[in-house]
């Protein structure tokens, strides 16, 4: 299984507009340090499934037919304001999975164009091609889900944004599935009451519990940047991905993965 972050972003992402703060600058002078919205790509044989929509040029990404679907966590603007253009275009329809949120994004039920959406059900696994999807709650402010995935090699991957701690029969799961790789929210520098997302000690926590072989920190704002570049913070197996980062996990745990 490859699993490639396009974004690791938090709302707003890296530069944030109007900011003049270590991180937001040094993005603006190189753009490998730029963070957009948070997504990846995850790919597996011949399938190929989009987590998240927040991309704004999902139509010049892709092809037509190089998908074969999208998933999304929830339906906040900057995870799937890339679908508000892609729905207009023609051909073949777009599987779109998510969580049942009956409220979705503005108008994106009302006039869908070639976005087809199928709800989930928390814990009740999918089979898109050659993977396979396990719907797991988060705790945010809109109905949210994270993802297990497991690939017809045994490869495991979990995927949680956006989220504030773990509810408990998540944390359960995950503990007992024991995922080879991790990516997970982790929006701010320690904060005494952080509120919608991790910070770096909620996310330190989770790790703890559960376990994986190696994890990723994603959606990431630049008020942590800046706290990573103030106090060259680290803990050994995790890495704060960046934008473009490329991961191949295999089940082996020898060589849990490689970049």
């Amino acid at each position: 299984m490859r699993v490639t972050f396009l974004g690791t972003g938090a709302a707003g992402g890296v530069p944030l507009f109007g900011c003049t703060c270590r991180a937001c600058e040094r993005a603006r002078h190189d753009p490998a340090l730029v963070r957009r919205p948070c997504s990846a790509l995850i790919e597996s044989g011949h399938t190929r499934i989009l987590l998240d929509a927040g991309l704004t040029d999902l139509h010049e990404r892709f092809r037509p037919g190089e998908l074969n679907a999208i998933v999304l966590t929830h339906f906040h603007p900057d995870h799937v304001q890339g679908l508000f253009h892609l729905r207009w275009g023609a051909g073949t329809r777009m599987p779109v999975y998510g969580p049942p949120d009956s409220a979705g994004c503005a108008d994106l039920y009302k006039h869908p164009g070639i976005l087809e959406f199928h709800a989930l059900a928390k814990f009740e696994a999918v089979s898109i091609g050659e993977l396979t999807l396990t719907p797991l709650p988060l705790i945010h402010s809109k109905v949210t889900f994270g993802y297990a995935i497991e690939s017809i090699n045994a490869s495991r991957f979990a995927y949680l944004t956006d989220t504030l701690g773990l509810p408990p029969r998540t944390e359960t799961f995950l503990t007992d599935w024991q995922p080879h790789g991790l990516a997970l929210d982790c929006t701010y520098p320690p904060q005494r009451e952080p509120k919608s997302h991790n910070d770096w000690n909620t996310a330190l926590t989770i790790i703890d519990k559960v376990r994986p072989q190696h994890a990723w920190l994603t959606h990431i704002s630049h008020t942590f940047d800046t706290w990573l570049l103030n106090t060259g913070e680290s803990s050994p197996r995790i890495d704060v991905a960046m934008d473009g980062d490329r991961v191949n996990l295999a089940a082996s745990p020898e060589s849990p993965y490689s970049c």
